[in-house]
């Protein structure tokens, strides 16, 4: 059960340090307390002990690559969205994969550039947050499907939050039942729950034993606060379906994870397929 050092790791959430707050407007529109809106600069920050700050933002991406160097971070999922993360799959197609993100609410201009950042970049995947959409889209929503659709097509996995969002802002779209609709409707799509299902990690138990696409990341969680549910599962039935993913520099850093991730009593055989093996699977990443 011991951590094993030198194992490689994927990260399925990592980024880069930039300045300001603008990123998190998409969230604050939708808020509608004060804290929300104008005190906190990350509007989840009242969940987080020691949030990375006053991070250098002159190279991002060196930034985070001796982050990840430090740690035994492999690779690293990013977002192709801003003008960093596009230098840096350029500049470093080794360390970064390539990943969507997508607005549900922009139906068939969203699938194009669902399809566009796939032939450019080499999406291996993309991600959505239901509840912060604006206007919300719960999981099931019919808005969605064309997505989940456009998935199955081009083989890739979409990572869905799922559970009470962090952010003050309405829970019902993500609540993880309605990831049973969705999973029946398209046997064929894999689907990487993010941010914790909670509180219902024994639904999300559930369902992963019922619907073979279905996995679950430890995003936005330090090891120390991984559910038990999800440990339980992982150390059972579960080592094939649980995966890696920090939420460097957003609310964690580096630091913070990898000095909390050896109490974790995930057993041996668990932690090579929670550090990099599972993702390399869903991800594709031998193709």
């Amino acid at each position: 059960m011991a951590f094993p050092e030198g194992t490689p790791v994927i990260d399925t959430m990592i980024a880069f340090p930039e300045a300001g707050s603008a990123r998190y407007d998409f969230i604050r529109r939708q808020t509608k307390d004060l804290a929300s809106r104008e005190e906190m600069e990350f509007p989840a920050e009242y969940m987080f002990k020691e949030v990375p700050k006053d991070l250098p933002t002159d190279d991002p991406i060196a930034v985070t690559l001796r982050g990840m160097d430090e740690h035994g971070i492999t690779q690293g999922l990013i977002g192709v969205d801003d003008e960093v993360s596009r230098a840096a799959l350029k500049r470093y197609p080794d360390r970064f994969i390539a990943s969507g993100n997508i607005d549900p609410n922009t139906g068939m201009d969203g699938i194009r550039k669902m399809v566009r950042e796939y032939e450019e970049f080499g999406t291996r995947a993309v991600g959505v947050f239901p509840a912060g959409a604006f206007p919300q889209v719960p999981i099931n929503d019919k808005k969605m499907y064309p997505f989940y659709a456009k998935c199955v097509e081009l083989d890739i996995p979409i990572f869905v939050c799922a559970g009470v969002p962090g952010p003050r802002l309405r829970m019902d779209p993500q609540r993880v039942e309605l990831i049973d609709e969705v999973m029946f409707d398209f046997p064929e799509l894999v689907m990487v729950t993010r941010h914790g299902c909670e509180p219902w990690t024994d639904l999300a138990v559930k369902l992963m034993l019922k619907w073979p696409g279905l996995h679950y990341s430890t995003s936005a969680f330090s090891p120390k606060y991984y559910p038990k549910d999800i440990i339980d599962f992982a150390n059972t039935r579960g080592a094939d379906k649980i995966i890696y993913a920090g939420y460097y520099p957003m609310g964690l850093s580096l630091e913070r994870i990898f000095e909390a991730m050896p109490h974790v009593p995930f057993r041996d055989h668990v932690w090579p397929k929670f550090l990099h093996e599972n993702a390399r699977r869903v991800l594709k990443l031998d193709k």
